[in-house]
């Protein structure tokens, strides 16, 4: 059975480091702690990166964070040829903040991109500066600049985000607030975490366990690269940091 980790950053993203203690290490290396402030991929978003410090000052490199036997356990992933941490050792953990901002503003211009675009979500990956979304449209008469467009007018609104959570039962009363056509949250745990855009989620709200920015503001700016089509009903929307280059 999984250990669970306490995951700080779900309180507070923002958080650039912190102290921890080792739990366990896997047979691979993996190492686990009581709790962390390391992101582990998941729901399109990948894992944190960033070191472990020693009370010595030296460093064990984190070249990635995974889940284990279940989502609650978070493993550090050491890159190769790093030195083994030790059950009990407490170590200082701190994460690639700039890439770790990057990763934050790009996963809040995702739920942005919902919002422009109000379609059965059928797939996303979150990354540093080319992320996508793709949708169950059947023919968009979308364009590039105008969804841009759109998206900045959310940006500059500057809407706080913040996170709420509800029950299974409210959840239940509310199916729109599942935008994803495929994938449904866990139900069962008596609580579901859900990030909102706007006074009150005005703008939007849905169920997400990923870290975002705390107002559309921080996003800065960004715009539609791309608009493919992957399927019959199926279209994918790039988004990138920036503004709209000129045609």
């Amino acid at each position: 059975m999984g250990r669970k980790t306490e995951t700080l950053f779900r309180a507070d993203s923002y958080l650039k480091e912190a102290e921890a203690s080792v739990v366990a290490i896997n047979e691979r290396g993996g190492v686990i702690f009581d709790e962390t402030i390391f992101y582990a991929t998941s729901g399109g978003q990948p894992g944190d990166t960033g070191y472990l410090e020693r009370s010595d000052g030296s460093r064990i490199a984190i070249a990635a964070t995974i889940t284990g036997e279940t989502k609650d356990e978070i493993i550090h992933v050491p890159a190769p040829e790093q030195p083994a941490a030790a059950i009990g050792e407490r170590l200082k953990l701190v994460i690639d903040w700039p890439r770790r901002h990057l990763l934050m503003r790009m996963h809040t211009a995702c739920h942005l991109l919902t919002v422009v675009c109000p379609y059965p979500i059928t797939g996303a990956a979150v990354s540093e500066d080319d992320s996508r979304v793709d949708f169950d449209i059947p023919d968009t008469g979308f364009s590039k600049e105008d969804v841009t467009a759109r998206l900045m007018e959310l940006v500059r609104a500057d809407h706080p985000v913040f996170i709420r959570e509800i029950g299974d039962e409210e959840l239940a009363a509310n199916p729109g607030l599942v935008k994803s056509k495929n994938v449904r949250p866990p139900s069962g745990t008596g609580r579901i975490r859900l990030v909102c855009i706007g006074k009150d989620g005005a703008v939007d709200s849905q169920p997400c366990g990923g870290t975002h920015v705390k107002s559309t503001a921080e996003v800065g700016e960004i715009h539609i690269g791309k608009i493919e089509k992957k399927g019959r009903e199926n279209r994918r929307f790039r988004i990138r940091f920036g503004p709209q280059p000129a045609t």
